[in-house]
Formats: C-alpha cells, structure tokens, sequence
C-alpha cells in the first residue's frame, strides 16, 4: 500500500497507522506471555502494538522520509495528549500509561529511533549503532520493567540484552534491509576495513570477508549476552524472571546459529525447540 498524503491525518481514513502484518509471533522473543501477570499482559500488548505501528511506518518501503516523520509525530502528538485523533494504538496506549502510572517516555524515545530510520541509512561505527540500540530497543525493556515495578539498577543489563537482540536481527536481516530500504546497520568502519560495502549483502552468500564483519559484530553481541547476564537474579516478579532468563538463552541460541550460519544464503532463525529448551532453561535458573 502506498499512501503519500502530505497530511497525515487525511491518510489511511484518518490514522496515520500503516499495518505491515507483521505480529508477536513475528518476533525472536516472547511479548506479553504467559509468564507476564495476567493483569500486566494487556498494557504489554498496548505497548507492543504502539512500537509494531511505528516501527511499519519507519520500515514502510515507499512512503517518503517526510511523510514517515509526519506520521510518527502524529502519533506522539496522540500519546501525549496534544490531540486525539490519527493514531489508534498511541490513543489505546495512554490510556494504558494513565492506568498504570508508567512514564510515557519509554515509548517517546523509541520514536527517535524510528525518526532515525526513516532518514538515517549508514552507521559509521558499532559505538554508533549502540547508540541507536539505546532508542530503538532499550526503551522496550525499560517499559517492562517499569510496568511491573522494577528497580532502575535493572536497566543496564537490560539494556545490554535488547541492544543484543537488536543486533540480532540486523544481522538475520541484513540483506532484505539492503534490499527493501537501502538500510544498513553494519558498521561502515568495519565493513571498509576489509574493503567492502554495505553492497556487499547483494551476495548470494556470505564473503570471507563479510564473515569477518559478521563475526565481529557477534563477538561484541556476545559481550552484550554477558553483561545482561545478572538480569534474571535483578528481577523481583516471578513471571517476569523466568521470562527475561528465557529471553535471555533464546539471544544464546540466536547467537551461536549466526555464528554458524550464512544469513545471506538462508533465513537464519529460531525453532520451536529453541523456545522449549530456552522455557527450560529458564525455569531452571529461576526456580530450580
């Protein structure tokens, strides 16, 4: 679908929402499960839905940078109150933050991120990209926390393991990101050291050399894995520690199948196994 409105709120019969079809099963960990307190998992789901909306516009193949922009300021102008029209998962979620008393700028900051996508093509370095992760995946887990009440000490091991889940998936999606959106989150520093480009991902299958790229950028997941490590033992609700050790060995599992497979050549993901060995392993670390 192609919607080039220069006004926002005349677009898409007056929501600026874009679906890309795209849900929770979508997703390399679980949102809102049943691990989540039955009473939290809907103001989860609000969550989610607000992200998932402006993460489509940001990603949307043929709307123009300015009309994305647009877009997602609607919706932030919806989530703050300054208006109530033009974005229905930004209305259902302040109402959620009203109930819950949860500070709205853990969905404003992931829309700097998104403001980013819609412009922003190349990062330089992998301190740029971390950056990026700051906006783009930190606020998720902050907001959880949050949710349930969490300390803020938890935030920085939580942080390290959604900048790794991040990283994650640029690297499963990295040549469909090329493809669809000239986008690239390999660092350019990196990728020129061996003499490549961000072209290099139009390959039927991974280079020597964009193995090395590849390999780098999941040494320093690694290093992100083990710093979110102390996570689980921060968290206080049962429900959600055993749902951030999951989390936590599905990253693991990501990490060693990109270590050892070509994401160019297939779609490198989770397995249904994956998820029962990570719920295992998950029960066993915070209940065993």
């Amino acid at each position: 679908m192609s919607v080039t409105a220069t006004n926002p709120n005349q677009a898409a019969g007056g929501d600026v929402e874009l679906a890309s079809g795209k849900g929770k099963g979508d997703e390399n960990f679980p949102v809102g499960s049943w691990l989540i307190r039955r009473d939290l998992r809907r103001h989860v789901h609000a969550y989610y839905a607000f992200a998932r909306n402006a993460d489509d516009i940001a990603d949307h193949p043929t709307l123009q940078p300015d009309d994305k922009i647009a877009r997602l300021d609607v919706m932030e102008a919806v989530l703050t109150g300054a208006t109530d029209r033009g974005s229905t998962s930004a209305l259902r979620l302040r109402a959620s933050l009203a109930e819950t008393g949860v500070d709205p700028v853990h969905a404003t900051e992931l829309l700097i991120a998104f403001r980013q996508d819609a412009t922003k093509h190349r990062y330089a370095s992998w301190a740029e990209l971390m950056h990026y992760c700051r906006y783009s995946a930190a606020p998720v887990g902050r907001y959880v926390l949050a949710l349930h009440g969490e300390s803020a000490a938890s935030w920085p091991a939580s942080d390290a393991l959604c900048a790794s889940l991040q990283v994650l998936n640029h690297i499963q999606d990295c040549a469909k990101d090329f493809a669809a959106l000239d986008r690239s989150y390999l660092p350019d520093d990196w990728l020129t050291h061996e003499g490549l480009t961000a072209a290099a991902v139009t390959d039927p299958a991974t280079s020597p050399a964009l193995r090395r790229v590849l390999d780098a950028m999941l040494a320093a997941t690694a290093d992100l894995n083990r710093a979110a490590t102390p996570l689980p033992g921060q968290v206080r609700a049962p429900g959600l520690r055993v749902e951030t050790a999951v989390i936590l060995t599905l990253a693991r599992r990501l990490h060693a199948r990109l270590c050892r497979q070509d994401p160019l050549a297939m779609r490198v993901k989770l397995r249904p196994a994956d998820a029962a060995a990570a719920l295992l392993a998950g029960l066993t670390r915070t209940l065993g």
